[in-house]
């Protein structure tokens, strides 16, 4: 398809990584190394990712301090996939425009015909491959490409809305987060361009610059940089030729909460059936033989204990837990070394989309409404205990904290 192809996965916005609305988890590990179906999130980028033909390297761009955890992360990757995969720090949370535009030099070092974007905080399938074709097949030359997908009318003002031609797919019109309705065909947040995408961005930023030379200076070069790619490029290109829309048909959610993870680890599950029926649990011989009520959509991680007659569903269970005999686990998750005492209930409300529209999508939910506790997934932070014989309803518990009685709809902090 290419000869060259560079794949970025990118999400430079600061919350991505700080994770603000995926705490208490996002305390111990960054949110796009949050196991999501058994491996960190990201990881299913990278897999998709290294399935490209011709894919020369990976970039991950954020702002975000490098720890150890992360570095140990791109070092386990690098080896599994036989893939150079580096991280380049943003000096400021520069927008999804600004971030490859700033580092565009190292983008365009390899000379590619093409790159990706990818938002860090989706879940896909990631039909790499059929955008590359698309593109060939679309378009002139040297157009880009939206991955879209169909929402509800009422959802579909949550997300970038496309106006497509339907006998070309170019794109006619592009609005993020329209007030009134635009079109049922939504921005996955997956892109493919090649380098005359930075001429583009180059103009904006060119304009910023001169917009900054009228005001008063102040920390402008930041300012001028901070591009977003959906409101001040895609917006601009639509209906000149140069940008067309590939829809997919297969899943697609944004990971914005904890609640949403949930949601995403059962999507990732299901495809496990065709993609890694390995990760799968089985009861055939030499694997581990199931003896409770486990599922369905349920994630457990390494070091998990599990009593007698315990029931999880719908639930991600993290390093070292330990389930007590007779607990029962729904709608939740349970943090590293958190312990769960013998006949608790842990349970919490699913975020999920309605069941009965094909096109729902999950809604952004907030924390609070009315000045009461959203109902949503209960979380359990690292090192939580729980005792014998309670209920833990639609709540957050932080870490560290060893509870004495049940609790609902509460934060315990």
């Amino acid at each position: 398809l290419y000869k060259k192809v560079i794949i970025i996965v990118i999400k430079t916005f600061k919350h991505c990584f700080s994770g603000t609305r995926f705490r208490p988890l996002s305390f111990e590990v960054p949110k796009p190394l949050f196991p999501v179906a058994g491996v960190p999130m990201l990881q299913h980028h990278i897999e998709a990712c290294a399935k490209v033909p011709n894919m020369k390297e990976i970039l991950l761009i954020g702002f975000y301090q490098p720890n150890e955890e992360l570095n140990r992360f791109l070092l386990n990757a690098q080896q599994e996939f036989k893939i150079s995969i580096r991280y380049l720090q943003e000096y400021a949370a520069l927008g999804t425009g600004g971030g490859i535009y700033h580092f565009r030099d190292q983008i365009v070092s390899g000379s590619p015909e093409a790159f990706f974007v990818l938002n860090a905080d989706v879940c896909s399938a990631f039909p790499l491959t059929e955008m590359l074709r698309f593109q060939k097949e679309h378009g002139e030359p040297n157009s880009f490409v939206i991955l879209g997908t169909t929402a509800n009318r009422k959802q579909s003002m949550n997300y970038g809305c496309i106006v497509e031609n339907e006998e070309t797919n170019e794109v006619l019109h592009y609005v993020e987060k329209p007030s009134t309705f635009v079109s049922d065909i939504i921005n996955c947040g997956i892109y493919l361009f090649n380098p005359d995408i930075f001429q583009h961005i180059g103009a904006v930023f060119q304009k910023n610059q001169q917009d900054m030379l009228l005001e008063e200076p102040t920390n402008g070069w930041h300012r001028a940089e901070a591009i977003r790619l959906e409101q001040d490029i895609f917006t601009a290109l639509a209906g000149q030729g140069k940008l067309y829309v590939y829809k997919t048909l297969s899943f697609w959610s944004q990971i914005k909460s904890a609640g949403s993870a949930i949601y995403a680890s059962r999507l990732y599950l299901n495809q496990y059936h065709t993609t890694h029926p390995e990760r799968l649990a089985t009861n055939k011989e030499g694997s581990p033989k199931i003896t409770g009520t486990l599922g369905p959509n349920v994630s457990i991680g390494t070091g998990v204990t599990i009593g007698a007659g315990v029931r999880v569903r719908e639930s991600i269970i993290l390093h070292g837990a330990n389930l007590q005999d007779h607990c029962c686990v729904l709608n939740s998750i349970v943090g590293w070394d958190s312990t769960i005492g013998k006949w608790a209930r842990v349970e919490g409300t699913p975020s999920d989309p309605n069941p009965n529209d094909p096109y729902a999508k999950i809604d952004s939910e907030t924390l609070f409404r009315e000045g009461k506790l959203t109902p949503s997934i209960t979380i359990l932070g690292c090192n939580v205990t729980i005792p014998s014989e309670v209920i833990i309803l639609n709540s957050i518990v932080l870490p560290h904290k060893d509870l004495n009685r049940g609790f609902k709809n509460q934060i315990i902090l």
